[in-house]
């Protein structure tokens, strides 16, 4: 799977790139045809305490999974992003189960 990270105006750390990088590694447990996944880091210029926005778009053969999660952190909003793919990956591979019936 290739995984393609953009910071939008500002340039993330490598912590945090890897941490993004070792929990979609994860989605592989559960959906092994992954195309590729972009990633894109915002921070939204509001006076709330959770602005930092995290936009995850999976290809998959057949569909596009699209997750926006906007948390207090980049890592809390991934990970609440990653756990939202899954879901959707577990659901998307027995919808395909179906059909083959």
């Amino acid at each position: 799977m290739t995984v393609n990270i953009q910071s939008v105006n500002f340039k993330a750390d490598g912590k945090l790139l890897t941490f993004i990088k070792d929990r979609l590694q994860k989605t592989t447990h559960f959906y092994d045809r992954t195309i590729s996944t972009e990633v894109f880091l915002k921070v939204d210029n509001n006076h709330l305490r959770a602005n930092k926005i995290v936009e995850m778009r999976m290809s998959i053969p057949g569909s596009e999974i699209v997750v926006t999660k906007e948390k207090k952190s980049f890592e809390a909003a991934a990970d609440l992003a990653v756990d939202v793919i899954i879901r959707q990956l577990k659901k998307y591979k027995t919808k395909l189960r179906g059909k083959d019936q």
